[in-house]
């Protein structure tokens, strides 16, 4: 069905292939997971050009994708040329945002095709989820969920941000996780005021907020979430009543989520509730971005997101504040689009301040 709506575009394209080279979209198509290879989709048919480490891989996990498997031993791109001579392709779609130059050289020599540069052909198909799909992101979102739940219990005064990383990411691959989905974010204290603060050596300490921003990988796919809590009672009131702002707009970003807004729309409602409260200028990121078997895809929740929000999609809202040397606050859900309004797939994680 994937490789059938490929092939429809390329009719509308007037392309004769799509040559895909990026390790999401090949995988999403064929259903390869491996770390080498390329797909060809021509008008009728697909293949998979990979070489001999992997073919026993990819014949299996291609199989019920129907897509052929070419084992290439010398240079992939004569391999791929052979492809698209039996196919009589003239004209190539490429990847354009996920090909370097020189890639785009040694193939416009290599190929008798003309090179066509595509944006986004095969992403915009994943932005709708389909039911498969979104069963292993519900299962990749309760991995943190639990991993979040079970961080309350381990996090204290006197541990390193990283001793807390660490043991997130231990306990996420316990659950069933493969991997991370990014570098997991722990950043106490003034920390805290650093949108992308990695966890460091900082010893967390008494009165500390903690914003804790992670997510698992699970079958593929990504989960994404940010809490932020307590460890004692907060030293900073200022920092409290801004986690009531954050979180009072990430709600109203939650329950505005709808089909036929765009990102934009969404990302008003909650900015202009934290710049009706005077923090506008702290808060100098989108609101939300898509996630999928990339954990930042699009359509984004930003105030350049232009895309009509489509059941099937699936954002992120974490509206954050963050004041330089005192610290800061994100708040994270990831949200599924439907036909009737929303999801909300974070179900266990609280979202009120807690205190540990």
């Amino acid at each position: 069905m994937r490789i059938k709506t490929i092939q429809e575009i390329l009719a509308e394209k007037n392309l004769d292939a799509l040559l895909v080279a990026s390790d999401s979209n090949r995988q999403y198509l064929s259903g390869f997971s491996g770390s080498s290879g390329a797909l060809v989709v021509t008008r009728t048919d697909s293949y998979l050009i990979t070489d001999s480490r992997y073919t026993t891989q990819a014949t299996s996990q291609t199989a019920p994708f129907g897509v052929e498997v070419v084992q290439h031993n010398g240079p992939m791109a004569l391999d791929i040329e052979l492809v698209l001579q039996k196919h009589g392709v003239k004209t190539l779609g490429f990847e354009a945002e996920h090909v370097d130059y020189a890639t785009y050289l040694n193939w416009d020599k290599q190929f008798s095709a003309e090179l066509i540069a595509t944006t986004e052909l095969v992403e915009r198909v994943r932005m709708i989820k389909d039911a498969e799909e979104l069963k292993l992101m519900d299962k990749a979102v309760e991995i943190i969920e639990d991993t979040y739940l079970h961080v309350l219990d381990f996090a204290k005064a006197g541990m390193r941000e990283l001793d807390v990383a660490l043991e997130a990411e231990f306990y996420m691959r316990k659950l069933g996780a493969s991997g991370t989905s990014f570098d997991t974010i722990v950043a106490s204290g003034w920390r805290g005021s650093l949108p992308h603060g990695a966890a460091s050596d900082k010893v967390i300490e008494d009165g500390d907020l903690v914003t804790l921003d992670f997510g698992a990988v699970y079958q593929s796919y990504c989960s994404d979430m940010t809490r932020t809590f307590a460890v004692g009672t907060p030293r900073s009131e200022k920092l409290v009543d801004i986690y009531n702002i954050v979180l009072k707009s990430q709600l109203a970003g939650c329950d505005a989520v709808a089909q036929g807004l765009s990102g934009a729309a969404v990302d008003k409602v909650v900015r202009d509730i934290i710049t009706d409260a005077g923090y506008g200028e702290y808060f100098g990121h989108g609101t939300g971005h898509a996630v999928g078997m990339d954990v930042h895809e699009n359509p984004r929740v930003s105030p350049a997101g232009e895309t009509i929000l489509e059941p099937g999609m699936v954002v992120t809202i974490e509206p954050g504040i963050y004041i330089p040397e005192l610290g800061g606050i994100r708040i994270e859900d990831m949200i599924l689009v439907t036909a009737d309004g929303n999801r909300n797939m974070m179900k266990k994680a609280p979202k009120e301040l807690r205190i540990i």
